[in-house]
C-alpha cells in the first residue's frame, strides 16, 4: 500500500472513531481529487489528508495552498452536482506526522 493511501486509510478510521460517516474515498473528477468524504450530522466534510515526514517548507497545512484549495472546492462542487439536495458543507485538512499522529482541522478554509 502507498503511503499517501495508508495516511487517508488512518485518516478515515480516526474520523469515523470520532463519529463521522464515511461515504466515499478519492472521489476523482476532471478538476482533482477528493480524499474523503463523510457525514458529520447533517453536514458534508470533504476532507483532504496530508502527510510529511518532515516540517520543512511549514509541514503538511503548508502544502494545502490556494491552487490546492481551488482545486479542491472545484472538485467538491462536481460532486455536489451528483446529489438531488445539497447539505451545508465543510472542508476539514487530517495533518499526519512522521509518527502518523493525527491533527483534525475543521474548517480548514472557507469558500
Amino acid at each position: 500500500m502507498r503511503p499517501g493511501a495508508q495516511a487517508e486509510q488512518l485518516a478515515a478510521v480516526y474520523l469515523q472513531e470520532h463519529g463521522l460517516t464515511l461515504i466515499e474515498t478519492n472521489y476523482r473528477c476532471r478538476f482533482g481529487e477528493i480524499d474523503l468524504i463523510l457525514r458529520d450530522g447533517d453536514t458534508l466534510v470533504f476532507a483532504e489528508v496530508r502527510q510529511r515526514s518532515r516540517s520543512d517548507f511549514g509541514g503538511a497545512a503548508a502544502s494545502i495552498d490556494a491552487r490546492k484549495q481551488q482545486r479542491l472546492i472545484l472538485t467538491a462542487q462536481h460532486y455536489l452536482t451528483t446529489l438531488q439536495r445539497i447539505p451545508p458543507c465543510r472542508f476539514d485538512a487530517l495533518l499526519l506526522d512522521s509518527t502518523s499522529k493525527v491533527e483534525w482541522v475543521r474548517n480548514a478554509f472557507e469558500v
